[in-house]
C-alpha cells in the first residue's frame, strides 16, 4: 500500500522467530504522527481473538475483526492535539484471557497555511436571529460523533466523493473578511455545480439537510466511530436513516452555506477526531 511510516513494535518480549504465547504485535500505519493524520493501528495475538478494545486521548476505540488473529483500530489524532508523547492502551481478548499491551508514539509539530477568503459577511458574523439555529446545529453534530454503529458499515477502498484533487487543505487558518475563524476541517474539491457527489464508502445516512454554515450537508455513519461529513451541496438525494453503498450519488455539488464558489467540502471524523480525508483516502484503500 505504500505508506510513509510503518512502525512495528511486538510487546511484551515477543521473541524475533515469532509471537510468545501471551504476548501481542501491534503495527502502525500512518502518512505521520501529526495533528490531523489517521493511524491504522494492526494487532496480532498468538491465537484467535475474540474482541479487541483500544484506548487513547481519553477515548475509547473498537477494534474490527480481519481474520481469526488480526484485528485493527482506527486511531485519529485530532487537529488540536499537543506536540508530545501519548500511549495507546490495547486489550484482546483470546476466550476467557484477557492480554494488554501499550504503544507509545510521538507527535511531532505540524505547521498549517493560512487562507484568506471573502465571503457574505453574514457568514463572518451572523446575526441575532441565526444565533440559536447555530448553537443547535453545532451541539446536534457534536452529538452525532457520539452515536456511531458498534458495526464496521463501510468495506473495500473508500473514495475520493468528486473526481479531482483537493483544493484547499485540511487544517488552513482561516480568515474571512479579515476576521480570523475556525481552522479549516476538511477537504475542498473544487468541482462544477451539479457534479454527482458519491458516497466515500458504504454507510448509514444519519443527517441529510440544510445547516447554517455547511448549506445541505450529508453526514454518512460509517460504522466504528468513522463519519463523513459533505457539505455545500445544490441537492441532497438520500434520506436520513437510509443506507447508501459506497459511490451511491448522495447528491450534487452546489454553493450553499458560507462558500466563495461552488464545491464539495469533505470532511472525516474519527472517534472524535477531525482527521484530513486524503489520509482516510490513503490509509484505508483496500482494507
Amino acid at each position: 500500500m505504500g505508506f510513509a511510516l510503518r512502525v512495528a513494535w511486538f510487546l511484551l518480549f515477543a521473541p524475533i522467530a515469532g509471537i510468545a504465547a501471551d504476548s501481542l504485535g501491534v503495527v502502525a500505519d500512518a502518512r505521520s504522527i501529526q495533528p490531523g493524520e489517521l493511524v491504522v493501528l494492526t494487532v496480532t495475538g498468538p491465537e484467535s481473538l475474540d474482541t479487541v478494545h483500544v484506548r487513547a486521548f481519553n477515548r475509547d476505540i473498537a477494534g474490527f475483526r480481519v481474520d481469526a488473529t488480526t484485528w485493527r483500530a482506527l486511531l485519529g489524532i485530532d487537529l488540536g492535539v499537543a506536540a508530545g508523547t501519548y500511549v495507546a492502551s490495547i486489550d484482546a481478548r483470546p476466550g476467557p484471557r484477557q492480554l494488554h499491551a501499550s504503544y507509545a508514539f510521538t507527535v511531532r509539530t505540524r505547521r498549517f497555511p493560512t487562507r484568506v477568503l471573502s465571503v457574505d459577511p453574514a457568514f463572518v458574523n451572523p446575526p441575532d436571529t441565526m444565533r440559536d439555529r447555530i448553537t443547535s446545529e453545532a451541539a446536534q453534530l457534536e452529538q452525532l460523533w457520539k452515536q456511531s454503529s458498534p458495526e464496521r458499515l463501510w468495506s473495500g477502498r473508500f473514495v475520493p466523493p468528486v473526481p479531482g484533487v483537493a483544493a484547499s487543505r485540511f487544517g488552513a487558518r482561516s480568515i474571512f473578511n479579515g476576521q480570523a475563524r475556525s481552522p479549516h476541517t476538511g477537504a475542498d474539491f473544487v468541482s462544477p455545480q451539479g457534479t454527482s457527489v458519491g458516497a466515500p464508502n458504504a454507510g448509514r445516512v444519519v443527517l441529510a439537510r440544510n445547516l447554517y454554515f455547511s448549506g445541505n450537508t450529508v453526514v454518512v455513519d460509517h460504522g466504528l466511530g468513522l463519519f463523513s461529513l459533505l457539505a455545500h451541496l445544490s441537492v441532497i438525494d438520500v434520506q436520513e436513516g437510509g443506507l447508501v453503498s459506497s459511490g451511491q450519488e448522495i447528491g450534487k455539488v452546489g454553493a450553499t452555506g458560507r462558500v466563495t464558489g461552488a464545491h464539495l467540502h469533505w470532511a472525516v471524523r474519527v472517534n472524535g477526531a477531525r482527521v484530513d480525508p486524503e489520509a482516510v483516502l490513503q490509509l484505508l484503500g483496500g482494507k
